[in-house]
């Protein structure tokens, strides 16, 4: 916008060259030309000042839409945060839930491990019970049995059994075999494997070239002495040497030797039998009062 600020001038120059006017209005015209420049300068003042409340104010637009465009990128980036954490927290929960299911299934599988475990303690309890029940208390004292998944073993120490370093059965094996004969003969259908074990001192014999050798004629000792002497059917027994190979304990001291050398009978009844025997185990954490031992099977 411009404004004509020289208008007053020109009329005053007009006025004094038309003609010669007075004092008195000549003081007027300068009177009303030094209000007129008094006016103008107030506009002028005026004018700028506008102009800088102008610059100002489009300053404040400027940081305003500037602070408005920080907030929707904020916004923006705030709702992509949260987007993210949502879909975090399904994932979360995703995961969580298929932890919980993972634990679950170990849960079950725990509980169906240890179902088995107790199912399996009361069958090793049934089957040492029958298989002992022929022996009276005090006969027992003298023959270890023991239940391992189904199976009873007996073992015998070496020197219970045979004459020193040799396969013959000695004079006082008789009271040992008789006992196991008799378990053996309470379940007579039962299959028996008679297998003998060493030490790792090689053998210095004649006729006998190593421990393998020490170990199966062992076996067959005991074999031979059940058919013959106890009335074992033959056809039941097997004759088995490990040697040296199955220690049960460390061949480093006469201790782990000792028990290295050992027979052992084991008794396993057939599937048929094993699967009779499982339904005779009382369910996990049942108990039964104790009770007469029924007829073994076959008789």
């Amino acid at each position: 916008m411009k404004i004509k600020f020289f208008m007053p001038a020109i009329l005053l120059v007009v006025a004094v060259t038309s003609g010669c006017v007075s004092t008195k209005k000549y003081q007027a015209l300068q009177a009303d030309n030094a209000n007129l420049q008094k006016k103008n300068d107030d506009v002028m003042q005026s004018y700028q000042v506008t102009q800088q409340e102008l610059a100002g104010s489009k300053s404040r637009v400027t940081s305003l839409e500037e602070q408005i465009a920080a907030a929707n990128a904020n916004t923006v980036a705030l709702q992509d945060a949260l987007n993210k954490c949502l879909a975090g927290n399904n994932q979360g929960g995703m995961n969580i839930s298929k932890l919980v299911d993972q634990i679950n299934a170990s849960n079950a599988y725990i509980k169906e491990l240890v179902n088995s475990k107790n199912k399996s303690d009361s069958l090793n309890m049934v089957l040492t019970n029958n298989l002992t029940r022929s022996l009276s208390p005090d006969e027992t004292k003298g023959v270890d049995v023991k239940v391992l998944k189904g199976v009873v073993y007996v073992s015998l120490s070496d020197n219970m059994i045979y004459k020193s370093g040799s396969y013959e059965i000695s004079d006082q094996a008789g009271a040992t075999l008789a006992k196991i004969a008799k378990i053996i003969n309470d379940y007579s259908t039962y299959d028996v494997l008679i297998e003998g074990n060493t030490d790792n001192v090689p053998i210095s014999q004649k006729n006998i070239r190593n421990n393998w050798d020490l170990s199966t004629l062992r076996a067959s000792s005991v074999v031979m002495a059940l058919q013959n002497t106890y009335g074992v059917d033959p056809k039941r027994l097997t004759a088995g040497g490990r040697g040296e190979f199955n220690p049960i304990a460390d061949n480093s001291s006469p201790s782990g030797k000792s028990q290295n050398r050992r027979t052992e009978i084991i008794i396993t009844p057939k599937l048929d039998q094993f699967m009779a025997l499982i339904g005779k185990a009382p369910a996990p954490g049942a108990t039964t009062a104790p009770t007469t031992p029924a007829p073994a099977p076959g008789q």
